[in-house]
């Protein structure tokens, strides 16, 4: 943003000019090969330049229409943003960890674990006994036997979570 607020002089679509380049950046074809060759600031700064400067330049249509700069709807940021759960992110991966080791072990565990996925997705043991021809009980045994697995697993690596 620092780039595009000299390139723009301070004005005040600075930050929008530079959010539609990167965005422009990010789709544009060459991207990767301009990262390679280390000429991508140089890229977006060209993008910045002709978008902020010209009055024929894809920004200049599709925001300042001919000289009337249209407003952003921020209705939607009023919102209070959810903060991001890096103890939940953690759990969810040593799961999924301990699901793979599941998978890749015993077939008695490998079972266990389809079993468990398919009741993540389809959390209705009727529906999935329909689906796999497997009788309802064997099916609620197998995910409660995962389940307990799994809480075995976590707490062996010191995390402490309970579903």
């Amino acid at each position: 943003m620092l780039m595009s607020k000299k390139i723009c002089k301070s004005n005040a679509e600075y930050e929008d000019v530079g959010h539609y380049a990167i965005e422009t950046f990010m789709k544009h074809e060459r991207a990767d090969e301009l990262i390679q060759s280390g000429r991508a600031m140089q890229f977006i700064s060209g993008i910045i330049w002709r978008s902020f400067n010209s009055s024929t330049s894809e920004y200049h249509a599709l925001y300042r229409q001919k000289g009337r700069m249209h407003t952003l709807d921020t209705t939607h940021l009023e919102e209070p943003d959810d903060e991001y759960d890096y103890d939940q992110d953690r759990v969810v991966s040593a799961i999924q960890g301990i699901i793979e080791d599941m998978q890749a072990d015993r077939i008695d565990l490998w079972f266990r674990a389809k079993l468990f996925e398919m009741w993540c997705e389809e959390p209705n043991y009727s529906e999935l006994a329909r689906r796999t021809q497997i009788p309802r009980n064997s099916i609620s045994h197998a995910v409660e036997e995962a389940r307990q697995y799994i809480k075995q697993q976590l707490k062996l690596q010191n995390i402490d979570y309970d579903f």
